[in-house]
């Protein structure tokens, strides 16, 4: 088994979305300790929380943006793209894609544009984000790190879009990994099961709703996923119930699968948060 420290040995910069909370903050945290000083680039709406700083041995640069918006990704990946030309111009390159968002209940709940706003940001600016990056990445090599989910595996009622969107996530990042092959450039997913972040929350799902047996930290998955990057994996699922989840949900009939998934979804995940 690789150790946590290989997976930054050729990396000189890291390129995160969604770094303000959760496992895009823990990734900045474990990937500080690992390798102090490393120049980190987070790209959100909001910077991350106070106690990310350099006393920590942080380089964080902050790139205010709202990655949803096509114009503000542009703008802020032409940002980063100048600032580690100057100021770190050589090494590899790990760029995490980690925004996203989920919504909970019957189609379209909450609202058309909630549904619209997941598909922007769970797909569309992941790919635009990518691409635009792209030719910066091949020029110095390292790893295109995409968070999916383990509802990438199957269809999943009542979060048929997030479903949807992860599952993208999920095959877009293989195929990409094939194309790159031999190039320097690989591509990877992380698909992490129920996490204890704001994410559920912030979905409209509320306290007691999930599986606590089934959940993992947001700590333990940014290990696991750097762990599996050093290991040069292309698909890293966190936690062994999540490797049988997504096992048996990858192969039983669709239908069938979807069936269950309704079932389970329906008695637990569509509780709201009290007002």
């Amino acid at each position: 088994m690789s150790s946590l420290s290989e997976a930054l040995q050729t990396i000189s910069a890291v390129i995160i979305t969604g770094g303000s909370s959760g496992i895009g903050k823990s990734f900045i945290e474990l990937i500080a300790k690992l390798k102090p000083k490393l120049v980190i680039c987070n790209l959100s709406r909001r910077p991350p929380q106070k106690n990310i700083s350099p006393d920590d041995g942080v380089i964080l640069n902050h790139f205010g943006c709202d990655l949803s918006r096509a114009d503000d990704l542009v703008r802020a990946a032409e940002e980063v793209t100048a600032f580690l030309e100057g100021r770190v111009p050589t090494g590899g390159i790990l760029l995490i894609n980690n925004s996203g968002i989920g919504a909970f209940g019957r189609f379209p709940e909450p609202n058309v544009a909630r549904q619209l706003e997941m598909i922007d940001l769970n797909v569309r600016a992941v790919v635009h984000l990518t691409g635009l990056l792209l030719p910066l990445l091949r020029s110095r090599g390292g790893v295109i790190m995409n968070i999916a989910s383990t509802v990438a595996f199957q269809p999943t009622p009542f979060a048929a879009t997030y479903g949807a969107s992860k599952a993208f996530v999920l095959h877009w990042s293989l195929a990409l990994n094939e194309e790159l092959r031999g190039s320097g450039l690989r591509a990877m997913a992380v698909c992490p099961g129920t996490t204890t972040t704001e994410f559920f929350h912030n979905a409209g799902v509320g306290p007691g709703a999930t599986l606590a047996s089934m959940s993992m930290t947001s700590d333990d998955v940014a290990e696991r996923a750097l762990r599996a990057m050093a290991e040069g994996q292309p698909m890293e699922v966190p936690g062994w119930k999540n490797k049988v989840y997504t096992f048996f949900g990858s192969k039983l009939p669709k239908p069938l699968v979807t069936r269950i998934a309704a079932r389970v979804l329906a008695s637990i995940r569509l509780k709201r948060p009290a007002p």
